[in-house]
């Protein structure tokens, strides 16, 4: 009889259970709310801190705060993400997929996708593959930045765009 008593009870406090019950779900989503935005303006606060600094000189240091990933430390020191590779190679990162927060990673110098003073820059729209080049080459020597090779072999319709031979011609995209 005791079981019957309580469920009489509950079923006559039914409004007021539901009430607290429905307090407790706005309470518990709004300190998840809080706490999500709270964790998001502390990381750009520090990303903009990070490019503050990053304008005068590279730190030697970066430690990884919540939710980091290489490619976007690499867009905080470097402008662009692709420079990751660089950030794992200077720190010997077995998986660069996982690092962790409060890990301490050693930020490389920059390095510079300008031509250098042997190779001239290429301005025209064509261009005569001779021996030694690659794709990654001629973009960094036609746009100072490596990474557009793709754009190249999109532009010729390179199905191999890793197997180019001297006197073939291809059309740079200006």
């Amino acid at each position: 009889m005791d079981l019957k008593s309580t469920l009489k009870n509950l079923k006559l406090n039914e409004n007021n259970i539901s009430m607290i019950l429905g307090v407790l779900v706005v309470i518990v989503s709004g300190v998840l709310v809080v706490n999500y935005f709270k964790d998001k303006n502390k990381g750009s606060v520090l990303t903009t801190e990070k490019n503050v600094n990053s304008q005068v000189s590279l730190p030697n240091t970066h430690t990884v705060i919540k939710g980091e990933t290489l490619w976007k430390i690499s867009e905080t020191y470097f402008g662009s993400g692709y420079n990751w590779v660089d950030i794992a190679k200077a720190n010997n990162l077995k998986n660069p997929d996982r690092i962790e927060e409060g890990q301490v990673l050693t930020i490389p110098k920059k390095t510079s996708n300008l031509p250098s003073e042997n190779n001239s820059s290429i301005s025209g729209a064509n261009y005569t593959v001779v021996k030694g080049d690659s794709l990654w080459k001629i973009a960094v020597r036609s746009y100072g930045d490596g990474y557009k090779w793709t754009q190249i072999a999109k532009e010729n319709s390179l199905a191999h765009p890793n197997l180019i031979h001297p006197g073939n011609v291809l059309r740079l995209p200006r």
